[in-house]
């Protein structure tokens, strides 16, 4: 089993933060054409946007940047399961609190943990074959 290195997982967030920024362009393009959207509507992208990586995470063991970059988020003291739902969203909230922070502690740590793994229980793993 090898963990994810630093170079892999900012690859992941890359992939990620383009992806969103071009998805949140989209909408912003459609709601656009509409005269009176619903605030509704508006804080329901805005909430999708917001749990993607959570629920992608703990039900799939990764979101879309982290399939491309060949890593998957496993729990710590079993790897052969995703994190629960509770545990990604706790995970994710410190990760976008600390920003690159978080990252910091990934090259210096045994298992390549980054703060908000830490968190959430969990492990980030290179699935390269």
């Amino acid at each position: 089993m090898e963990y994810a290195n630093l170079p892999s997982r900012i690859k992941a967030v890359t992939i990620d933060s383009f992806l969103l920024i071009v998805f949140m362009y989209m909408f912003t393009l459609v709601l656009d054409g509409f005269e009176n959207v619903p605030d509704g509507l508006k804080v329901g992208f805005v909430l999708a946007f917001l749990v993607y990586e959570p629920i992608f995470i703990s039900f799939y063991g990764g979101n879309i940047g982290h399939f491309y970059s060949k890593i998957e988020v496993k729990q710590e003291k079993d790897t052969g399961k995703n994190i629960p739902l509770r545990r990604a969203f706790l995970r994710y909230l410190i990760k976008i609190t600390l920003g690159w922070i978080s990252l910091v502690t990934v090259t210096t740590d045994e298992h390549k943990k980054a703060i908000h793994d830490y968190a959430g229980k969990s492990v980030v793993l290179d699935v390269q074959e």
